[in-house]
């Protein structure tokens, strides 16, 4: 019916297409040429026309149905209860994004797309709007979640380029970046389910081999694409295959040490594989301050498009052949002359890729299609030419123009717990704060970070002190070893590092700093779990890596007064080194002014409630969930006593065993992994015999599993860190299952 009501408003349709319902959801099938539809949003294309149907024009059509289609009448309850639902779902391209869908600008080429493969039939004119569609969907989808997206604009005619060339997953893709991964993510058959990005059960952040074939390699860290992709290619060439291998870098990824390692080991083994640079801080090596641009000009497209040709490769590789028979010398002279002509063609820095071995071709206009596909083609098709990077330039303002990032509507289906937090105080601010009053009494601090991107909160001691901080990015392992040399010349570094990333720097960390006894100062940011980013970026190991280490000092704070403390017993530890770790959770509280640090006694944890029945001995902010589990435990007549361990290295032997010597139950409490601190504690009890005795012991801490991107809330509860499962585990030694189990429902 409807598609007869179609025709006869629209004499240019020549199709008819058949309607199913299905749980208030229905799915256009295409009967002839045209594409996958959503009968009340869009239509089919004909001859390349495509428009939406008005509101107006829905709701007539709708009212058509109501009038004439009964099984309309049966699901209409259903709609009616769930309005946030839409009452057509595209089972292919079109994304479910509730109401809001109809604010979205119409996007009739993405429509089309399910697969890459679905791009190569298109002109590059259908290209070049295909990248438009796509940065107004993901400037729609993530302004809705309030999530940051201009890495992700950058690079939209790179990825639709990049996918149009090659033939993904046969050709494998490798993303250093996840937050460039969006544009790459739809196109890949993940389209209706972005608004589900990092949440529970939704998209990860980052690229995932579990979540599509199309991720050829997980990635959040950076740095690992080139590597990872070098492997690719070798397994490849000694198989016998003939498929491509493409890693995209960006230039966070350039500081980092591992990708200068992986280019020389690939100019060395020489196999075939394309290193993409995405240069949207349009230089090789930017400084924070400089704001000049690099020009893409007529004449530089032109070289970087002769750079790629076969015709000049193979020119080149003869001229070489002929060059090496001829003689040595001449073959050295060439290859001067060859690198000082393409070092005068080429921007600054160029030439440092082609000597790790990579023929670079650039710079590309990253916002060009033709241009890239062009030299992405010339790029598919050599064969044993070794390895090459493909210089792109792009700019993160890229379509921009008509969108204020700050501002988005608001749409159930998407939400972002970090935007409600922004305006919160969080553990970095008291630190900065903390850091900035003790620099002020003593001029030999200084702070060294390292990570993706500086914390805002780093601004106002870089305001204070621009002399007394260093940002070293993605490059840990200088950034720890940079630290020791600071100690050693007499400064008090505080070295603040995500826990996740203090990984890659873990040999320094024991090599430079721990064995030498150096008084370097580790602030550990962002430890424990971290929702939204998952298990790529959650730093769940540290208490356990830190320490096993002889010499190192180990503590970490219960709330941000602790955390004052904490810094101010950093500053005069001169002997060995220290650290703390805290989590990036927002905190609770006024936001009053800080309080002057009271140094801790080194190894010293404190009782703050007594009881008699229970004893928890949490560590970091797990008190605070410790606190919670007495609560709920008191009103069920169990009296708990609460301890702040501080330390897990060394330990406060002391109150260890005077919560064993007043109670029969001892509970620890971290957000850890097995061998931190429960395994410290439970080593000392088994060496002084305490666990011969009445004492049971039990450790509370996060399983041996990774725990998937959710909200904090949800990652405590999948790991049985909340107050209530703290509750139950005291319940359970109690012999109370019954009320451990109705606790936990």
């Amino acid at each position: 019916m409807l598609a007869a009501l179609l025709h006869a408003r629209r004499s240019e349709i020549h199709v008819i297409s058949s309607c199913l319902f299905a749980n208030s959801r229905c799915l256009v099938r295409q009967m002839a040429s045209s594409s996958w539809q959503c009968l009340f949003g869009h239509r089919s294309f004909f001859h390349g026309e495509s428009r939406f149907l008005s509101k107006s024009e829905l709701f007539r059509t709708m009212q058509f149905f109501k009038r004439n289609t009964s099984e309309f009448v049966a699901h209409e309850n259903s709609f009616a209860a769930h309005p946030q639902k839409s009452l057509c779902s595209q089972v292919g391209a079109l994304p479910d994004l509730c109401d809001f869908f109809w604010e979205k600008d119409p996007t009739p080429i993405l429509d089309m797309i399910d697969t890459p493969v679905h791009l190569k039939n298109l002109s590059h004119k259908e290209l070049k709007q295909l990248a438009t569609e796509i940065r107004s969907e993901i400037s729609f989808i993530m302004s809705n979640a309030r999530r940051p997206y201009k890495a992700s604009l950058s690079v939209v005619e790179l990825t639709v380029a990049i996918h149009y060339v090659f033939h993904a997953p046969m050709d494998k893709i490798l993303w250093d970046d996840g937050e460039q991964t969006n544009a790459h993510k739809i196109l890949t058959g993940r389209r209706s389910l972005m608004h589900t990005l990092k949440q529970k059960k939704g998209l990860s952040g980052f690229t995932s081999r579990a979540e599509s074939d199309y991720d050829a390699f997980g990635a959040g860290h950076g740095c690992n694409s080139i590597s990872a992709g070098l492997g690719m290619a070798v397994a490849r060439d000694i198989q016998g295959k003939k498929n491509r291998v493409v890693a995209i870098i960006n230039n966070w990824t350039t500081m980092a040490g591992q990708v200068y390692e992986a280019m020389s080991n690939a100019g060395y083994l020489d196999s075939n594989m394309i290193v993409i640079l995405n240069d949207s801080r349009h230089s090789l090596h930017p400084k924070l301050d400089d704001g000049s641009k690099m020009a893409i000009s007529p004449l530089s497209s032109s070289l970087s498009k002769l750079q790629s040709s076969r015709s000049f490769r193979r020119f080149r590789e003869a001229a070489k052949g002929i060059t090496k028979r001829i003689g040595k010398a001449v073959h050295e002279l060439a290859a001067k002359v060859d690198e000082y002509a393409r070092g005068m063609i080429g921007p600054p820095g160029a030439t440092l890729f082609e000597e790790l071995g990579l023929y670079y071709i650039g710079p590309v206009n990253g916002h060009n299609i033709d241009d890239l596909v062009c030299v992405l083609n010339e790029v598919a098709l050599l064969d044993s030419t070794g390895p090459v990077l493909v210089h792109v330039i792009t700019e993160d303002e890229k379509g921009l123009e008509s969108t204020d990032e700050g501002t988005s509507k608001s749409c159930p289906l998407v939400s972002d717990s970090k935007s409600m937090k922004s305006s919160l105080r969080t553990f970095n601010d008291v630190l900065v704060e903390t850091l900035v009053a003790e620099a002020e009494r003593d001029k030999s601090i200084v702070v060294v970070h390292t990570g993706i991107a500086v914390d805002p909160s780093l601004k106002l001691f870089q305001s204070r002190f621009p002399d007394r901080i260093f940002d070293i990015g993605m490059a840990e392992q200088h950034a720890i070893t940079f630290s020791a040399g600071l100690s050693c010349g007499g400064m008090k570094p505080f070295c603040i590092i995500p826990s996740t990333f203090l990984q890659r720097g873990y040999d320094q960390v024991i090599e430079d700093v721990d064995l030498q006894k150096v008084p370097v100062r580790f602030a550990i940011s962002n430890a424990g779990l971290v929702g939204s980013e998952g298990p790529t970026q959650s730093g769940i190991f540290d208490i356990t890596f830190m320490a096993c280490l002889p010499n190192m000092i180990v503590m970490a704070p219960s709330d941000e007064d602790e955390l004052i403390d904490m810094v101010a017993t950093a500053v005069r530890i001169n002997d060995r080194p220290i650290c703390f770790r805290y989590p990036r959770i927002a905190l609770l509280g006024n936001g009053s002014s800080l309080h002057n640090g009271i140094p801790i006694e080194i190894g010293k944890g404190e009782i703050l409630v007594e009881g008699k029945h229970v004893a928890l001995l949490g560590y970091g902010v797990m008190v605070q969930n410790c606190l919670k589990a007495r609560s709920l435990l008191a009103s069920l007549g169990i009296e708990v006593t609460v301890a702040s361990a501080r330390f897990c290295k060394p330990l406060d032997i002391e109150l260890i065993r005077e919560l064993c010597q007043d109670h029969e139950f001892l509970i620890t409490v971290e957000e850890g992994t097995v061998g931190g601190f429960g395994a410290h504690v439970s080593q000392f009890l088994a060496l002084d015999g305490l666990l011969d005795g009445r004492v049971k012991w039990r450790p509370v801490l996060l399983p041996d599993n990774y725990i998937e991107h959710a909200s904090p809330r949800e990652q405590l509860d999948i790991a049985g860190l909340t107050g209530h499962h703290i509750a139950a585990t005291a319940l359970s030694l109690l012999g109370r299952f019954r009320e451990a189990f109705s606790l936990m429902r």
